[in-house]
């Protein structure tokens, strides 16, 4: 992000407000008098609207120069996700005439701080160019935010949120064919050189001696055999605790032979989301200097089909000697994601943390609004659903109990994938996944069904939103607090 960010206490008189073109204020209702009220308050009589309406959606006035103000009011009780959700439907309606400037003007009797921090993540996240790929694609970033009103201030995690959160999306985007397996690999080793991360990957070959059936399972359809474990590790100095990040990277689903139909099929490029926001929440933590060590497990792969895919009633020996018996081979995810579990939790982590787009019955039970997590550590879930309250992307914990696994007997092996019948699918493979986590680490599944929502969702107005990068990082804050 190159944006400039310029910050002063001053706040600009009705004369300084048409020096530029686009506006974005914040408003303290308790104030009397403030630059420009006679301009929205006519704005707010002649739509029938009151200012205390600016607590739930902005208001646009446009003074005689045409330059445009964007309001909304300051309220201290809204929580994250409404907070979010208002400056960015604020902020949509500059966005669309593509500024390189931006003044974001507090007028609150005392300014808080998580206001301003929403506003400049909301407003950069919003500016930062994502994959295009139309012959007269033009971008525009915002080079210049001005901040009036409030005091110098350190928004260095701010900053960091927004570059993770834009290397989620800028991958997630990415079509499949500018993004194999092998090119994967290769972006993810350019990024350990920039921010200084130990790499390494396990292929094919390495995990086949090693004994990981359950990954290799997957990734032995696919020509070239380029599926690996990739591996990073990023140290800070001081640190007293190391947290795992683990992420489902397929990055692109057909099904296997359980072929998906076309309509489920599209779309499945964004498979690897999973390993994007571990990846974004990896560059996030390195660049906000987080005192926590961080192992980086990313599974990487494509589910595709041919001679050597595997099939239903298959039964492959994972990493840590439990046999599989294959009954769906669309449940895949949780196939690459046990044995990378395995590889996680044997380094002894404090805690294991996955992140996945792994089952549709999650999407069903929370829709695309909210994410769900699954803990083998109620104390953790609780944690987990704090943090999501805390950074605005919503998250709900669901039972682990072990009875559910039940529905996991097999007849011929330690347990079976999934069921064909329905059911808890999205607790059926927390279950599954959590036979694969040794030395009972403390571990806590994201199943990512709020990771693409049409028109936005809390501060991201795109699609594909980066749900988990702002989640994940306050995560490991609570963790390291802990």
């Amino acid at each position: 992000m190159k944006t400039k960010i310029n910050i002063t206490q001053a706040i600009p008189t009705e004369a300084q407000f048409k020096t530029s073109t686009h506006h974005l204020v914040v408003l303290d209702l308790a104030l009397s008098t403030y630059p420009l009220a006679d301009v929205l308050k006519n704005k707010l009589k002649r739509t029938g609207k009151k200012l205390g309406d600016l607590i739930k959606a902005p208001v646009t006035t446009e003074l005689d120069n045409g330059a445009m103000i964007s309001w909304v009011a300051y309220a201290p009780d809204l929580t994250a996700f409404k907070m979010h959700t208002l400056i960015r439907k604020a902020f949509h309606v500059i966005a669309a005439e593509n500024p390189t400037e931006l003044n974001i003007t507090f007028l609150p009797n005392n300014t808080n701080q998580t206001w301003v921090d929403a506003c400049v993540y909301v407003c950069l996240a919003n500016s930062q160019s994502l994959p295009n790929l139309k012959k007269e694609a033009k971008s525009t970033t915002l080079k210049t935010l001005h901040l009036m009103g409030i005091k110098k201030c350190d928004l260095s995690k701010t900053i960091a949120l927004v570059n993770g959160n834009t290397l989620t999306r800028q991958l997630t985007i990415t079509p499949p064919n500018d993004l194999t397996p092998s090119i994967y690999r290769a972006k993810i080793k350019q990024l350990a050189k920039q921010h200084k991360w130990v790499y390494k990957d396990f292929s094919m070959a390495q995990l086949t001696k090693m004994g990981a059936g359950a990954f290799v399972a997957v990734g032995q359809g696919s020509e070239p055999q380029d599926a690996a474990i990739v591996h990073l590790r990023y140290t800070a100095k001081n640190a007293k605790k190391t947290i795992a990040l683990v992420g489902k990277g397929i990055c692109f689903d057909t099904g296997g032979h359980n072929l998906k139909p076309a309509k489920y099929m599209s779309g499945m490029h964004e498979d690897m989301n999973g390993s994007a926001v571990a990846l974004g929440i990896l560059q996030a933590a390195t660049e906000a200097k987080l005192p926590v060590n961080i192992d980086c497990w990313l599974a990487i792969a494509q589910n595709h089909i041919g001679p050597k895919a595997y099939k239903q009633n298959d039964v492959v020996t994972a990493l840590n000697g439990l046999t599989i018996e294959i009954v769906h081979t669309d449940a895949e995810g949780r196939m690459v994601l046990a044995d990378t579990l395995t590889m996680a939790s044997r380094k002894k982590p404090q805690a294991i943390i996955d992140f996945a787009t792994l089952t549709g019955c999650m999407h069903v039970a929370m829709g695309d609004r909210y994410s769900g997590v699954v803990s083998n550590k109620p104390g953790l879930a609780c944690m987990a659903v704090g943090a999501g309250a805390e950074s605005g992307e919503r998250i709900a914990a669901f039972p682990y109990d072990e009875d559910y696994e039940e529905d996991l007997e097999s007849q011929i092996a330690d347990i079976k994938q999934c069921t064909l019948e329905g059911g808890p699918d999205h607790i059926h493979a927390a279950r599954f996944l959590g036979r694969f986590i040794e030395h009972n680490t403390p571990w806590l599944h994201v199943d990512l069904s709020s990771s693409n929502r049409k028109g936005g969702l809390g501060a991201i107005s795109s699609d594909v939103n980066g749900f988990g990068v702002n989640f994940g990082l306050t995560m490991l804050q609570s963790i390291i607090k802990k």
